[in-house]
């Protein structure tokens, strides 16, 4: 799902009348993980229980942890669909403070380029292919569908904002949503991989994404490879409960097979890569995830031959 539900913009300030409660509820039951922000526009800091990372963060956190914290705690990776959840009395105290609502983009299944001034726009409208568009207080949030790893900052006044970040709900927008082009990838190119002192490496392996420039020898187009991977990556990120690394091991054996009778190369490497990330992202332990992809890979290429 995506966030074309038409739910209505939120008022602002302070609603005890419960217009940001219902917002989520609408949001959550349209497949789009929303959460509630605080004075500031922030997320609401985390439980004494959860403080300075005690609980070890919630299962798709940077740190995989076993964190069972019914509260809103965690920033974007508290954001669910689970209405029993966003409508509970854990979550009440939040709602009753809340100033605004957010939602996370990647669990959502989308990216925002984030437009923050005039000239950002401006950028975009030049270098950009058209699609949903969201106005915001100083700029405009450009969503496509499909996501990748978010980074601020990618050029002057815009980031990219997709897995592990929150976005704040402003409305539904106006436009067609197209699907994330390669020109929004290529706005992200670097991964850090050295992490500062005393932290620790994210579980989330490094960001490798499919495109055209991977897969020369490809007799598909761009749109058909793209389109088929990230449905087959929102089927991974479905099995949030059980079940994703065996869903990433069919989804890696069903793409292999439709690049049975190309030349090559394809970018089947790329397209394990993201396979692998989905998987990590609900709480499958990185070797296990590789492992699966691998043997869908392999298993695909024993059948074509």
């Amino acid at each position: 799902m995506t966030p074309d539900c038409k739910t209505r913009r939120p008022r602002g300030a302070n609603h005890p009348d419960g217009s940001h409660l219902r917002t989520a509820l609408e949001l959550a039951a349209a497949g789009v993980p929303p959460l509630p922000l605080r004075q500031g526009k922030v997320p609401f800091g985390n439980c004494r229980r959860c403080a300075d990372g005690a609980c070890g963060g919630r299962p798709n956190m940077k740190r995989a942890g076993t964190c069972q914290c019914p509260a809103p705690c965690h920033a974007w990776a508290a954001a669910t669909t689970d209405t029993r959840i966003i409508n509970s009395p854990s979550w009440a105290p939040a709602w009753r403070e809340a100033q605004a609502v957010a939602y996370h983009p990647g669990g959502a299944g989308v990216t925002v380029v984030d437009l923050d001034n005039e000239a950002a726009v401006a950028w975009a409208r030049e270098t950009l292919p058209g699609t949903r568009v969201v106005q915001t207080t100083r700029g405009e949030h450009w969503i496509y569908r499909g996501i990748m790893r978010s980074s601020n900052a990618v050029r002057p006044g815009v980031d990219v904002k997709s897995l592990m970040q929150y976005a704040r709900w402003l409305g539904p927008g106006t436009g067609h949503m197209v699907d994330l082009p390669a020109a929004v990838r290529a706005l992200v190119v670097k991964e850090e991989t050295t992490p500062a002192r005393g932290e620790v490496v994210s579980s989330v392996p490094e960001r490798v994404t499919w495109d055209r420039a991977v897969a020369t020898g490809c007799r598909h187009t761009e749109r058909y490879v793209r389109t088929g991977l990230d449905r087959g990556l929102a089927l991974v990120r479905a099995r949030t409960e059980s079940g994703a690394a065996s869903q990433a091991f069919g989804v890696a054996r069903f793409l292999a097979a439709q690049h049975a009778r190309c030349p090559g190369p394809c970018g089947l490497d790329a397209i394990g890569e993201e396979i692998v990330a989905a998987a990590v992202l609900v709480g499958v332990p990185e070797p296990y995830a590789r492992r699966a992809v691998a043997n869908g890979l392999e298993a695909a290429v024993e059948r074509a031959a």
